[in-house]
């Protein structure tokens, strides 16, 4: 039970940052300004790329506390952040301004909490037994 619930706050805890950081890009910077960002840090078809971190961002955050799809959105999430390291934050280091800390931990989290969900979760009223859908389940 403490390991469950130890789990649900971490899903609540980065699902927030998660949240945060997608509605962002939509609200305060809007896609083409995130867009255009994304272009200026040489990311890779900018237009697409920000679509594409702000959706999963936004919805994978949201999924994360809710508990639903686990697996998947830690994968989703932990591929976002990679991709944030590899093609922006690594030139910078680790800490400092433009560090890599915040994308490594998120993207870590988000993987460790989507197949280490706890009980408190969607997946487990949803997938009770299925064991891919709900690692809990194994």
């Amino acid at each position: 039970m403490v390991k469950d619930v130890a789990a649900l706050i971490g899903r609540i805890a980065v699902g927030i940052v998660f949240v945060a950081h997608g509605w962002q890009k939509f609200t305060e910077w809007g896609m083409a300004g995130t867009a255009g960002s994304f272009d200026k840090m040489g990311v890779p078809l900018p237009t697409l790329s920000a679509w594409f971190a702000a959706v999963v961002e936004l919805a994978g955050g949201l999924a994360l506390i809710a508990g639903v799809a686990l697996p998947a959105v830690g994968i989703l999430l932990a591929a976002d952040m990679l991709g944030a390291w590899l093609l922006v934050h690594l030139p910078n280091g680790l800490t400092g301004e433009g560090g890599a800390e915040l994308v490594i931990v998120l993207g870590a989290a988000a993987l460790a909490l989507g197949f280490n969900g706890g009980a408190y979760s969607l997946d487990r009223v949803l997938f009770k037994n299925n064991k891919m859908l709900n690692p809990a389940a194994a």
